[in-house]
């Protein structure tokens, strides 16, 4: 067959052997298709060159059955046990998978009563092949839907695949480098660990100078010793920075959980300049975006307000009049066990992390603690699905008895 993006695929022949050697016949000189599996030529002539696939073709039993697909409705790793072909527009066209049953013949046309019958057939649409062939990997990769996902999905796919289905996963997110940067982050320490160290110093640089500094740090304190400098020294001055501040601390610690990218403004801003400088805050974590701090001069807190107060009062108001002017705030080696237990009891979303002089070194957000506290062996276990996910069934079939 031949991928098509995001449209069914269509069969353009069959592999048919003659004697030990592999020929290909063009699906026009294909007469019938019977339940049997069996296939019927119109025409004894055959082209007798041995068969060589190019890009974008896909053997269905070679590649898919048998092999795993991602279920991108469900971001989940499922094994392909059959497909159907339907007949339309002239073309026979891969119309559905089925994920469950035992494979048998590929293709086999069903009978009209089992279309609608069985739970495990669903579109082909929502599934994407991991082939394993490299030419037809590059062909796909402009449309590959599994860039749709959000990055702790994806994370959840390559903690569950192959090393070759691994290859194949990153070979499509790294097409969009911020999504790329995105996934490492969510991934566990030694499986990003590993797959950073298949790859060169610039590589790896590339991937870290997207991150958020805080990851960025974790990802270099992981790789072997005589590949941190080279990687550092390949990161761009101002990030390099902040890594090198974040690993000078426990990853326990307050230091360590902090991120050092937040929002801070001068006490006579107002609340209209705050919520702007919040819209214009893309590229900094949303999480720490909740909070605007103000700080003077040296860089020292002041005080701090939540960006639902701010949304709540009038734009011409100055922003040391809505801030808290006392906030909680801790220590770089303030332990792990205190920052929760404050952020607990003061129901923050955010903690700002202060020197002894008082200036504003970073800030832990909650999702940091979270990860931080859950249990490793919680992690990555399987949630249960929203109670109105359903699953959409596949197109009308046209299949012959």
């Amino acid at each position: 067959m031949r991928l098509r993006g995001a449209d069914y695929p269509w069969v353009t022949g069959v592999v048919v052997g003659v004697g030990r050697r592999p020929l290909f016949v063009p699906v026009e000189q294909v007469s019938a298709l019977d339940s049997e599996g069996r296939v019927r030529l119109a025409s004894a002539r055959l082209d007798l060159r041995p068969f060589e696939r190019r890009a974008g073709e896909v053997l269905l039993r070679a590649d898919v059955l048998g092999h795993r697909l991602i279920d991108v409705a469900e971001a989940r790793l499922v094994r392909a046990s059959d497909v159907e072909l339907i007949w339309r527009d002239g073309k026979w066209l891969v119309s559905c998978v089925d994920t469950r049953r035992p494979h048998r013949l590929p293709g086999l046309p069903r009978g009209h009563s089992a279309v609608h019958g069985l739970r495990d057939w669903q579109d082909w649409k929502e599934f994407e092949p991991l082939i394993g062939h490299s030419r037809s990997a590059l062909a796909r990769r402009p449309t590959a839907r599994i860039r749709r996902l959000r990055p702790a999905k994806i994370a959840d796919l390559l903690e569950d695949a192959s090393r070759d289905e691994e290859r194949e996963i990153l070979g499509d997110v790294r097409q969009d480098p911020e999504l790329e940067a995105d996934v490492f982050e969510e991934l566990e320490e030694d499986r990003a660990s590993r797959l950073l160290d298949a790859r060169t110093d610039e590589e790896i640089a590339a991937v870290l100078t997207r991150m958020r500094a805080d990851d960025a740090a974790d990802a270099i304190d992981d790789l072997r010793q005589r590949r941190r400098r080279p990687v550092l020294d390949l990161l761009p001055a101002g990030q390099r920075a902040k890594v090198l501040t974040l690993m000078g601390y426990s990853p326990d610690s307050a230091g360590g959980l902090m991120g050092m990218d937040f929002l801070a403004l001068s006490a006579d801003a107002t609340v209209r300049e705050a919520v702007a400088a919040v819209r214009d805050a893309r590229r900094l974590q949303p999480q720490a975006l909740t909070t605007v701090h103000t700080v003077d001069g040296a860089g020292r807190l002041l005080a701090l307000a939540s960006l639902v107060a701010l949304l709540q009062t009038r734009g011409a108001v100055r922003l040391g009049e809505v801030s808290e002017t006392d906030p909680v705030r801790v220590g770089p080696d303030t332990d792990l066990v205190d920052v929760t237990l404050l952020m607990a009891d003061y129901n923050l979303l955010t903690l700002p992390v202060v020197d002894e002089e008082g200036v504003l070194l970073g800030v832990i957000t909650i999702d940091d603690v979270l990860e931080a506290t859950l249990p490793e062996d919680w992690r990555r276990r399987e949630v249960a699905p929203p109670p109105d996910a359903h699953r959409t069934e596949g197109p009308e079939s046209n299949a012959v008895s």
